[in-house]
């Protein structure tokens, strides 16, 4: 495993956040590209968003440009 594939233990939030990191995005860029608001991305990073909905999830995956399965796996 390289040191760009996060961790498959890692909470969805956390995995957000390492991977748009490791993509050298800010929380306001991954934003934009993904289409959803500031807030609820990082709402949704920090955990306040335990279960954000599947839309949410795939504009994220989208934004982050890696495939639905492997940022909820």
């Amino acid at each position: 495993m390289d040191n760009k594939t996060p961790s498959s233990s890692l909470s969805l939030g956390k995995r957000i956040k390492e991977i748009r990191k490791s993509k050298g995005l800010t929380q306001e860029e991954l934003a934009i590209k993904a289409g959803v608001a500031y807030t609820t991305l990082t709402k949704v990073e920090n955990e306040a968003i335990k279960n954000p909905s599947f839309e949410t999830v795939v504009a994220i995956a989208k934004g982050l440009e890696v495939d639905f399965d492997e940022l909820i796996k």
